[in-house]
């Protein structure tokens, strides 16, 4: 989040999970202590990458999390910590426009 950033601006966040039951544990989690407003799984999500020199290819399960710029920091903190990749797949990017009673409805739910 930059400075010029409002803190209750909506940030959506993409991750990737290695199975569904650890995505939802972690959605789970992080809806409880409001970080997020929810989250997202979409299975059957196939990756292929580059990692430590070569093409790897595994199925995992995105997540689509809504949260606030101001809880964002201590989301990726709390995603990391969660997570059992050495590197998460952590994207922000600010919701640039959405339903103004779904942004307000994000904004109270990440209030902790």
């Amino acid at each position: 989040m930059d400075s010029q950033t409002p803190p209750n601006a909506v940030f959506i966040v993409f991750t990737t999970w290695p199975d569904a039951e650890t995505a939802r544990i972690a959605v789970r989690k992080l809806v409880d202590e409001q970080r997020v407003a929810c989250g997202n799984l979409v299975p059957g999500v196939e990756s292929i990458y580059r990692w430590q020199g070569k093409v790897e290819t595994s199925s995992e399960v995105l997540v689509i999390f809504k949260t606030t710029a101001a809880r964002y920091p201590e989301l990726e903190t709390r995603i990391r910590e969660l997570h059992s990749y050495e590197v998460p797949e952590i994207i922000a990017l600010p919701a640039g426009a959405g339903l103004p009673a779904y942004l307000q409805w994000v904004g109270e739910s990440c209030r902790g």
